[in-house]
């Protein structure tokens, strides 16, 4: 389905085109991508939602150069770790979700990590930055292996691969868990 909307960064008038369908991806499920892509300032906005009500879980990986192509599909509700780099995504209002590889979210950390070095004033705070870009080059030429870890309160996101583990978020996990929603509690 298309439509045009109004550009939301540069206030232009019909001028986004929102491109909404559904695809089913095997072992997960149907899932429903929404592009926004606007024809004056360039503004793009990309967005995955799963269709099917899941349990809450958590996928780990142990990464290396022979599965850097496993499936990711992460939604914008879900929390990634690299534990051995310190690393960690959480959601926000603003969460996105996609679809990739283990690469590509490897190269969203170093995109991160890229843009949190352009703001640092603190030489150790530098130092790490250039550590972990190091350390995730090292994980990309098979030198060497971490674990990554998706963990989805709404079973949402998945690794795809056969080597993958995947179990059920405890409940103290499910609770610690930020959501990217606003809730109001009583």
């Amino acid at each position: 389905m298309k439509q045009k909307i109004d550009c939301s960064v540069c206030h232009s008038k019909n001028c986004v085109e929102v491109i909404t369908h559904t695809e089913d991806i095997p072992y997960f499920g149907e899932i429903m991508e929404t592009v926004l892509i606007c024809g004056k300032c360039g503004f793009k906005h990309t967005d995955i939602i799963g269709l099917e009500q899941k349990e809450p879980c958590k996928y780990s990986l142990k990464v290396n150069k022979s599965n850097l192509n496993a499936r990711v599909v992460k939604s914008q509700s879900a929390t990634i770790i690299i534990p051995e780099l310190g690393l960690k995504v959480e959601p926000g209002s603003k969460s996105q979700g996609y679809v990739s590889n283990v690469e590509g979210v490897l190269n969203r950390f170093v995109d991160a990590v890229k843009t949190a070095l352009e703001w640092v004033e603190d030489s150790e705070a530098e130092k790490n930055g250039k550590r972990i870009l190091e350390e995730i080059e090292k994980i990309k030429s098979g030198d060497k292996s971490v674990t990554i870890i998706i963990k989805d309160p709404f079973g949402q996101s998945i690794i795809i691969h056969d080597d993958v583990f995947k179990e059920k978020l405890s409940e103290k996990e499910l609770k610690n868990l930020k959501t990217g929603f606003i809730t109001i509690e009583k």
